[in-house]
């Protein structure tokens, strides 16, 4: 392999690794306007990891404690169960 190749696949290699850690702080922010609403989320419609798993999607149980939702700020305390996170 030629210096002028080397030099471009880690160009690249480096990009990449730029994006997938930008994209893993953004999914860490949350989302405007939004708030983690834990104790509400059902069987399999998590939106984030907990100590149980690290993935949404994965709740086992509807009401879990712990699993939790985006849900529109203000609207947590409203619901039965709902804690802010």
């Amino acid at each position: 392999m030629s210096t002028k190749t080397n030099i471009a696949k880690t160009a690249f290699a480096s990009m990449l690794a730029v994006g997938v850690m930008t994209a893993a702080t953004q999914a860490h922010a949350g989302k405007p306007g939004m708030e983690k609403c834990q104790g509400i989320a059902k069987a399999g419609m998590n939106d984030c990891g907990t100590s149980k798993h690290s993935c949404a999607g994965q709740a086992t149980k509807d009401g879990d404690p712990e699993e939790w939702v985006y849900v529109p700020e203000g609207t947590c305390s409203k619901i039965v169960n709902g804690k802010v996170k």
